[in-house]
């Protein structure tokens, strides 16, 4: 990892940058595959698969004997290890419900606001290297919670043209029917478009490659929404004297085996605590199965020195990290100061893959800078708000005048005339 002591503010823009390809690189690929998808439908679906998975698929959709199957072949522990982390999303997500907020803002006139799930959801669930089970959890719990009518869920076959077992036993534990055998920009585009075997959706939700998140970004040029630019993991680790090296390094390495084109960077404000943090790194890495990965993410990554607590957090906020670890003597400075992170990590004894598993919180978060301006997938992220209001014969004899008078300000007569009239009726009844 590379060392950097003291670096000038006007270094932290390159210097935080992210080791990503730029959108003009990928975009021309993702159109391509989209307008194909768009006409051709199943057949492009078939074409791409075999081209980019490796296999040839006659059908996608999951059979309901595939889930039993699935079920039977897992062990109890690993069941068991699901379920209880099924327990605490469900519970952290369910706290998350809003009662209706109503307000009466002037004597007749009533305002509320209601949340509605969105009807039709896509989840894409990463596959590869390493199948992310866990990313269903935390999808599928908030749109079941959240009343959403359709869940479709896509994730890459293997070379077999299979999903994991593990990956259908989590998705038929959250309820999900839909399940289909389809990666990459392929399944965002279908998930897009509808093709005549996969549904159309309104919103997708999902991390991915940088290619997926481009797709997502594309499809929202077509209608469809998308949870955030959600692209390759990341963590940022706030270290002093009181932390512990060994954790710092097996925190920094477990999102360095997520992928080649993660970044970990840790911040400190001790130089010893940075050379020892360097040292396990290189000891721990050694003993993972996921090395080589790893040790690519790593020369993607930083150690870097700062003298003062308010340099480290303007820094910090400038990244805007997606896993965001504090481990610092004075926690309540850094916490109050906290502005731009997708999820915050406290104390020597919460790791980030707490977070990823099992405590409750969700794992899908906005990376590449984008915690500046987007919130982790959370309940409100399957629901939308919706605004009702009321007027009552009195609310409108106190409250048309103000309108006429906007109305005609603005030279927007016909929206005065829709007062107006309401107006002359109820005066017409008062006589």
């Amino acid at each position: 990892m590379k060392k950097i002591y003291n670096p000038k503010r006007n270094e932290w823009k390159e210097l935080l940058s992210r080791p990503t390809q730029s959108v003009a690189d990928i975009e021309g690929t993702v159109i391509a595959m989209f307008e194909d998808i768009q006409k051709q439908g199943d057949e492009a679906i078939k074409k791409y698969t075999k081209k980019y998975d490796g296999v040839s698929l006659d059908t996608f959709q999951i059979e309901k004997e595939e889930f039993i199957n699935a079920e039977e072949k897992l062990p109890v522990a690993l069941k068991s290890a699901i379920q209880k982390a099924y327990g605490n999303i469900k519970r952290f997500h369910e706290a998350q419900k809003t009662d209706i907020v109503s307000v009466e803002t002037s004597p007749g006139v009533q305002c509320w606001q209601e949340k509605r799930p969105i009807q039709k959801v896509g989840l894409y669930i990463p596959g590869g290297t390493a199948p992310l089970f866990s990313t269903i959890l935390m999808l599928a719990i908030p749109a079941q919670i959240a009343g959403c009518e359709e869940i479709v869920l896509c994730s890459p076959p293997d070379k077999a043209g299979k999903l994991p077992p593990v990956v259908l036993y989590t998705a038929k534990l959250c309820g999900i029917t839909k399940v289909f055998k389809v990666g990459g920009i392929q399944a965002i585009a279908a998930l897009t478009f509808g093709t005549e075997t996969i549904p159309q959706v309104y919103k997708i939700f999902g991390p991915g490659n940088q290619y997926v998140t481009v797709a997502k970004q594309l499809a929202t040029k077509y209608g469809v929404a998308i949870d955030m630019p959600a692209g390759p993991s990341e963590l940022l680790v706030m270290a002093d004297h009181t932390a512990i090296p060994a954790f710092v390094a097996s925190d920094l390495l477990s999102q360095a085996e997520h992928g080649t084109d993660s970044q970990v960077i840790l911040v400190s404000t001790s130089k010893d605590l940075l050379d020892k943090v360097e040292l396990e790194v290189e000891k721990q890495i050694l003993a993972l199965p996921r090395l080589e990965i790893a040790k690519k993410a790593i020369t993607n990554s930083k150690l870097i020195f700062v003298e003062q607590d308010r340099d480290a957090i303007d820094l910090i906020n400038e990244y805007g990290p997606e896993h965001y670890i504090i481990c610092v003597e004075n926690e309540s400075l850094f916490l109050a100061n906290t502005f731009n992170a997708g999820s915050v990590f406290i104390g020597n004894y919460t790791p980030e893959s707490a977070g990823d598993y099992a405590s409750g919180t969700n794992h899908t978060l906005p990376t590449n800078g984008y915690a500046k301006q987007y919130s982790g997938v959370n309940l409100d992220s399957f629901m939308k708000s919706i605004t009702f209001q009321k007027i009552t014969e009195l609310g409108m004899l106190a409250l048309g005048e103000t309108i006429e008078i906007m109305a005609e300000a603005e030279g927007l007569q016909a929206h005065r005339n829709a007062v107006t009239l309401r107006l002359n009726r109820l005066k017409e009844v008062v006589k």
